[in-house]
């Protein structure tokens, strides 16, 4: 169409803003995403990025200067754990060595460095009076060559089986094998009870007892265990193992006093040979 000299124009018409430059009708406003990419390009965000790059930078520099290690190289075994000499038990023998056929339950597990046993202590049966032996029980030991600084424990492990925690407590373990092993080792003691998704298992309630050895040191608990590895920042490896007594193999189960000294019994037979022949050598 034409103006009012007769010139045409377009529907795309120009118009001056405040200042007389001419701006365009059908101008479009600014995307989203227009505005998204300003942020970024603000002084003071480039300022911020450049000084997180560069004390990130520091710090792994600082990190690699002093030593540290936050990523775990795997520490194995000396000896695998199936190797374990059976002649080196003493009075116990070796009833069953049980092998966990669930895959799902060994991921669950976290390794597959473990042996679960029952063991029956021939002691127990030899001379009487027999009341208040102990004789039988599992031994369940794990090993972990590279830490998830969660460690597995009997109170979510048995739970998630469907049995019931029924007492909980910390323990002083007095062990000595009368051969130079002297030890005062804490750990757990505790008694589970059948629900009715389990009634059919052997007796209604059992004793566990269990200890962890993390990086050279013996723990009590997964919060003692948890707090060692994370120490351990000057060092490429790092390991724990759970040694694990279950007292789930008589249809009366022992009381305290009787798991305790049974495990105490066993873990003098026992510890050594892990120290000595399967256990890495943590002050080398």
């Amino acid at each position: 169409m034409t103006d009012d000299r007769g010139q045409t124009t377009d529907d795309r018409r120009q118009r001056t803003d405040d200042r007389g430059q001419t701006t365009d009708s059908d101008f479009r406003p600014l995307t989203s995403d227009f505005w998204a990419l300003r942020v970024y390009l603000q002084p003071a965000f480039l300022i911020c990025a450049v000084v997180l790059a560069t004390a990130g930078a520091g710090m792994s520099v600082a990190i690699k200067s002093f030593g540290v290690y936050l990523r775990k190289e795997p520490l194995p075994l000396k000896k695998s754990l199936e190797l374990l000499d059976e002649n080196d038990l003493a009075s116990y023998k070796v009833i069953s060595k049980l092998k966990i056929e669930n895959e799902e339950i060994v991921r669950a597990l976290g390794t597959e460095d473990y042996i679960q046993w029952i063991l029956e202590d021939t002691d127990a049966t030899a001379n009487p009076p027999y009341f208040g032996r102990v004789k039988k029980c599992m031994l369940f030991i794990t090993y972990y060559q590279l830490p998830d600084r969660v460690p597995h424990v009997p109170e979510e492990c048995y739970a998630g089986g469907g049995f019931q925690r029924l007492a909980s407590d910390s323990i002083t373990l007095e062990i000595s094998n009368n051969a130079g092993f002297e030890r005062k080792i804490r750990g757990k003691y505790l008694v589970f009870g059948n629900t009715r998704a389990n009634l059919g298992t052997r007796g209604g309630k059992f004793p566990v007892l269990y200890l962890f050895k993390v990086n050279g040191d013996y723990a009590a608990s997964r919060e003692e265990a948890r707090i060692a590895l994370n120490k351990n920042l000057f060092r490429k490896s790092s390991y724990f193992c759970k040694v694990e007594l279950v007292f789930n193999q008589t249809v009366i189960p022992p009381n305290k006093e009787q798991a305790v000294k049974a495990g105490e019994k066993l873990l003098a037979v026992i510890l050594p040979i892990l120290e000595t022949k399967h256990w890495p050598d943590w002050e080398k």
